[in-house]
């Protein structure tokens, strides 16, 4: 004796492939986008460190310290009483 499949149940065959499908389709996805979030999670954690460094370094240059060094590599200053050394390197 053979069964007979009724349209019901091939119809909660399809619904239930359906579903499942979906359900899959999802958790590529949401795969996916857990990746590229841990992606951007890092590069904004290397840009959070970049911009302290920077914002060091803004407050490093206003310090009286920093211009006295500029001065002395960039313009060639000395203090009073100092002898000036030459590098033929250059």
């Amino acid at each position: 004796m053979k069964k007979k499949f009724s349209i019901k149940s091939v119809i909660l065959v399809f619904i239930l492939v359906y579903v499942c499908y979906v359900l899959v389709q999802q958790q590529v996805t949401m795969s996916r986008q857990k990746e590229e979030l841990q992606k951007y999670n890092l590069e904004l954690q290397k840009k959070n460190e970049e911009k302290k460094i920077l914002q060091d370094e803004v407050e490093l240059s206003k310090t009286k310290k920093y211009i006295e060094k500029l001065a002395r590599e960039i313009l060639g200053l000395v203090k009073e009483g100092e002898t000036p050394v030459m590098d033929n390197k250059n």
